[in-house]
């Protein structure tokens, strides 16, 4: 359960980092309550997830797996362009983040 807790948090990170693009610098009331919810849950889940899972493994987990969702929101969504040397870089954080579960040993 605590890795289901990890998934969520980082999901929600992915969430309110969106939410805050579409909020124009917090200038649009509904977004940004958005975000602001996005980002109690996102660190509400890292919280349930850290009781059990040590901060070295959580944390890294957590920021990577917004880091690799938002970039995927950036391009489907926001239609941000990626050269393949960065999408590179992103497959090599998708694994660092799979090489970091598989090997924590929890």
């Amino acid at each position: 359960m605590t890795w289901i807790y990890l998934l969520m948090g980082g999901l929600f990170e992915v969430v309110w980092a969106s939410t805050m693009k579409l909020s124009n610098g917090f200038t649009q009331l509904w977004y940004s309550i958005l975000t602001v919810i996005g980002m109690v849950f996102s660190f509400g889940f890292l919280a349930l997830a850290v009781k059990q899972l040590p901060l070295s493994i959580s944390y890294p987990v957590w920021t990577g797996i917004g880091a690799v969702g938002s970039i995927l929101i950036g391009v489907v969504f926001f239609k941000d362009h990626l050269s393949p040397l960065t999408w590179f870089f992103v497959v090599l954080l998708i694994v660092g983040i799979l090489g970091i579960k598989f090997t924590s040993g929890h």
